[in-house]
């Protein structure tokens, strides 16, 4: 097929290991970094035809590992909204990803061309970037042959953060529209958040400084820029971890992933009584908050604590604002911890819906609300303004100066929201802006509510495919009758609640209970495990029984 005639010889350059498959998932593609080479040079091949069956619209492209250690890293493809990739084309990203040959591989392109009906006429558009990995140069070589080899038209954007990539994406397809998100450019990005921070925050009282742990990657550098545009003692800021050249440091010891897993702070960082804290992922695209206090007791404002603030803020504002039609919704995962569920339900009165597991599920649901709040505990997430609610604040006559006020607020915090993806510097000045405007510390924002007693724990199995879940993945469907162990175990403790749900990555299951006591919950997340292990064919060692 003409339209595929160059892809070979390139192909030839990156051929793909044999003995190793490739599954595209929520996060794109994700391994050990010496192994990716054939699979992002198809990717930039796929990209192509992605911005093809577009018509020509800008997809980008994303080499980075987000929170995986710094041997690892992936590659993932963004929609033109500045969206994950549509979940229909997963399945042809894993089938080019696998062809076995370069025959295999041109036939696996000619199927995705035929399927979507895909115009060779149209020139595609494509922009890509990558993180701070060191294998990352090498990859995107890979990606620039994929790229090239369907004469496309590509422009890196260098070494930026996730959420970055996403805004140039959603600012290149929506320039000259009434969606006009931004200039596509670094210094568009940090003059858009930074200018809308900067207006939420004026007058009031200026905040202590802000330590951040940047991972040891991307973020370290953006933050620093950021802090420089909005000059302003509103973002006094302290980075911490943010050695981006020393091999082996990224996402070492540090980062948000291992603040939230392991409960404490990065390793090396003493937390001052009194001082403020957070951390962002490798890639900058989670974040987490946390801070000891005076017992020096370490205390973590996780992605739900993150949701409930600014759903308390927007629920506060649409109140104030006095604008029918208005209304704020959160979506939350079963991982989101039962008490912050119940706050967003019996305390602030707002809908809440669950969603499986992965951004772009909650994403997807939020979508479907007036203002949609999502974010993971793992701190990663973002609130969004549907159409409807940007078109009832835009026909919204103020009939106060409160009024007046409240409107002027949304529209900036809607500006300060980076409603692709989440995006840790977005949220970062999200939080700041929130609390500012509040007056609150982070002890104070904790007060909201206390978390339950929560426990994680991983089951290595056979085959993690017999595990079939509902119910935005709390209910077992299969293994049959494990559900109506795992329910029994749950009742037996006040408070109780635990799910099992099949690994995303490996043959594994997660068992997550939380208990009004750390005992209970304990004691609850182990039987549970125990269950699964003696009846779903669990390999290795046995969890053990807490005693």
């Amino acid at each position: 097929m003409a339209r595929f005639a160059s892809v070979a010889e390139y192909s030839a350059k990156h051929p793909k290991p044999a003995d190793i498959s490739f599954a595209y998932g929520t996060a794109g593609f994700r391994t050990v970094g010496s192994t990716l080479e054939s699979t992002v040079f198809r990717v930039g091949l796929l990209a192509a035809l992605r911005s093809q069956s577009k018509q020509g619209r800008v997809i980008g492209v994303m080499i980075t590992a987000s929170h995986n250690p710094e041997c690892d890293n992936g590659v993932k493809l963004v929609d033109p909204m500045g969206e994950m990739l549509q979940q229909s084309w997963e399945g042809y990203c894993t089938r080019v990803a696998n062809a076995a040959t370069s025959d295999e591989l041109v036939a696996a392109l000619a199927e995705v061309a035929e399927a979507e009906a895909i115009d060779a006429a149209v020139t595609p558009r494509v922009v890509y970037a990558r993180d701070t990995r060191p294998s990352g140069p090498l990859l995107q070589a890979a990606l620039e042959d994929g790229l090239a080899a369907l004469g496309t038209d590509a422009v890196s954007f260098g070494v930026v953060t996730t959420p970055q990539l996403h805004y140039y994406v959603r600012c290149l397809n929506t320039a000259g529209t009434a969606a006009a998100y931004g200039e596509p450019t670094a210094e568009g990005y940090f003059a858009k958040y930074a200018g809308a921070y900067l207006r939420l925050v004026e007058g009031k009282q200026h905040p202590s400084p802000l330590h951040i742990d940047a991972a040891n990657g991307v973020g370290a550098p953006e933050v620093r820029k950021l802090a420089a545009v909005a000059a302003s003692p509103y973002l006094q800021i302290e980075v911490h971890n943010g050695d981006t050249e020393t091999p082996g440091k990224l996402n070492s010891g540090c980062g948000a992933d291992y603040v939230k897993s392991n409960q404490r702070a990065p390793a090396g960082m003493v937390l001052a009584p009194g001082s403020r804290y957070c951390s962002f992922d490798g890639d900058a695209d989670r974040i987490v908050y946390y801070y000891a206090d005076e017992h020096s007791t370490f205390h973590l404002l996780d992605g739900d604590k993150i949701s409930t603030l600014i759903a308390t803020y927007l629920r506060d504002l649409v109140v104030a604002a006095g604008v029918e039609g208005l209304q704020v919704g959160v979506v939350q995962t079963a991982y989101a911890n039962g008490n912050s569920t119940s706050y967003i339900k019996d305390t602030l009165r707002l809908p809440t819906v669950f969603a499986k597991t992965g951004v772009k599920h909650l994403h997807h649901e939020a979508e479907q609300m007036n203002i949609g709040v999502y974010f993971e505990a793992n701190g990663h997430g973002t609130a969004l303004f549907s159409p409807a609610a940007v078109a009832t604040l835009r026909a919204a006559t103020p009939q106060t100066p409160a009024q007046q006020d409240a409107i002027g607020r949304l529209w900036a915090l809607r500006d300060l929201i980076n409603e692709s993806v989440g995006d840790a510097m977005s949220d970062m000045l999200v939080v700041e802006a929130v609390l500012a405007c509040k007056g609150w510390t982070l002890a104070q924002w904790d007060e909201a509510y206390t978390d339950l007693p929560s426990r994680l724990l991983k089951v290595i199995v056979q085959d993690r495919a017999i595990f079939k879940t509902t119910n935005a993945e709390q209910t077992l469907t299969s293994p049959p009758h494990l559900q109506d162990t795992v329910d029994a175990l749950v009742a037996r403790v006040p408070r109780g609640r635990a799910f099992v749900r099949p690994s995303g990555t490996e043959d594994a299951v997660r068992v997550y209970a939380e208990a009004a006591t750390r005992a209970d919950c304990d004691q609850l997340a182990y039987a549970v495990a125990g269950a699964v292990f003696d009846r779903a064919g669990g390999r290795g060692e046995r969890p053990a029984e807490f005693l």
